[in-house]
């Protein structure tokens, strides 16, 4: 079974909403639309106070090359175009829409008919899926028409479609897989097309055989359509869904350090882009609603949502059976290992919003923290081969010289140092310090 060579952990799985098919949630009264839900310029606003706007309308466009388009998840009236605060408490200009029913943009198809065939060229699919503003859905949110335009010099050899899905109790990915399979084969074999490649690749854990047996079916039914696309079961291993160790376990191909995966040929989607490509290309239906988990002991009903963007993540919650635990609670964005706690309960759900999870006050309180007894657990298991002991410190010591020669912006920030250290010492807080900050410095010399 493949798996990538280096590093890794294995904790507990808790996919709890595993068998819970998804479920569509009702529209809140007001939604909550950031400018800024991807990697780069934030969008620019085209709506005003007291505009009348559809779902799927066009609400803010690209602010540069590397940004994405925002369209209005919902029908009603534009309330306020204001700084509000995010999961993180930050203030982004947002657009505020008051829901007044559910009425779409006449382009767009929201019948359930498959739509197999596309006739489009390359370069005609990726104008579309930048009209439609789709991003990574898998939490990075990179602009997709980026990631599917090389720089010259650089040419795409193989697409990889992620639905590794391993973080501990996410789902979203999952039942995507099983419950529109085919529309994520069609979505890969249109991302194919915009690449120019010949072969694709869909890596799945074998802790998904259901998801595994249903791609595989559909891919077989849909041969017609799509062709070159080979499911690849992946042994369970922690960070699988990493882009540099997928990439080395499905292709054996491996990424540089400090070089991107199409410097070996390799371009990474999520299966959750995959589908919203689907819906855009096939559809005219832009990004406006994704799959949510919502997880965790502390929740009545560990579930899976479709639900509209700038919805209140309190909301998915109460959906979800609301809180079940006396006293205080943390609400994290993503999953245990690489999500971050939410300060504000009340931010909307975004592009990138895979899943939420609730836990009880003891499961969220740090540990205690003791001396670095010198085990080296820490190394052992980073998938990147760092020092995270050594990155840890320089970090507390503000030495940043020394981090960046540590190449400590290698980091993906998985988690795996900090969920192994016995002395229970918040690694991955202090490499995320000393990556942001070296960064800052590596922009300024480029700048320069």
């Amino acid at each position: 079974m493949k798996t990538f060579p280096t590093g890794g952990i294995h904790p507990p799985e808790n996919k709890l909403s595993a068998g819970s098919a998804i479920e569509v949630l009702p529209l809140p009264q007001s939604v909550v639309v950031p400018l800024s839900q991807h990697i780069g310029a934030p969008a620019v606003a085209e709506v005003a106070k007291g505009d009348k706007v559809l779902a799927g309308q066009l609400i803010a466009k690209a602010g540069g090359f590397v940004s994405s388009a925002v369209h209005s998840p919902v029908s009603g009236t534009v309330t306020a175009i204001e700084a509000v605060p995010n999961a993180s408490g930050i203030k982004v200009m947002s657009v505020t829409i008051a829901v007044e029913g559910d009425e779409w943009a006449a382009d767009i198809d929201r019948t359930p008919e498959l739509v197999p065939e596309c006739r489009l060229t390359g370069p005609e699919i990726v104008a579309k899926i930048a009209a439609a503003g789709i991003v990574g859905m898998g939490g990075a949110t990179f602009p997709t028409q980026v990631k599917l335009s090389p720089p010259p010099g650089k040419k795409a050899e193989i697409l990889i479609i992620n639905g590794v899905e391993c973080e501990p109790y996410l789902t979203s990915d999952h039942r995507v897989m099983l419950e529109r399979g085919a529309e994520v084969l069609v979505g890969t074999g249109l991302l194919a097309r915009a690449l120019g490649v010949e072969k694709t690749y869909i890596g799945i854990e074998n802790n998904k055989p259901d998801a595994i047996e249903n791609l595989s079916r559909v891919s077989r039914e849909l041969s017609r359509y799509v062709e070159g696309i080979e499911i690849v079961p992946l042994k369970v291993q922690y960070p699988q869904g990493g882009e540099k160790q997928l990439i080395k376990a499905v292709t054996g191909r491996e990424v540089p350090s400090c070089a991107l995966p199409i410097d070996v040929g390799c371009v990474v989607q999520n299966v959750g882009t995959a589908l919203a490509v689907y819906e855009a290309v096939q559809k005219n239906k832009p990004l406006v609603e994704r799959v949510v988990t919502v997880t965790g002991r502390s929740v009545a009903a560990p579930s899976n949502f479709l639900v509209r963007i700038g919805t209140p993540v309190s909301a998915l919650i109460e959906a979800a059976g609301g809180v079940q635990a006396e006293g205080p609670v943390k609400v994290i964005g993503g999953g245990p290992m690489m999500g971050r706690a939410m300060s504000n309960p009340d931010a909307p759900v975004t592009k990138g919003t895979s899943g939420i999870l609730v836990v009880d006050g003891k499961d969220a309180a740090r540990c205690t923290e003791t001396d670095c007894i010198k085990c080296a657990a820490c190394t052992t298991v980073c998938p990147m081969g760092l020092e995270p002991w050594l990155l840890s410190r320089l970090a507390q010591k503000q030495m940043w010289t020394e981090a960046e020669a540590g190449v400590i912006v290698d980091c993906i920030e998985c988690g795996s140092c900090a969920y192994t250290c016995p002395a229970r010492i918040p690694l991955l807080d202090w490499i995320r310090l000393g990556k942001t900050e070296v960064n800052k410095i590596i922009r300024s010399r480029l700048n320069c």
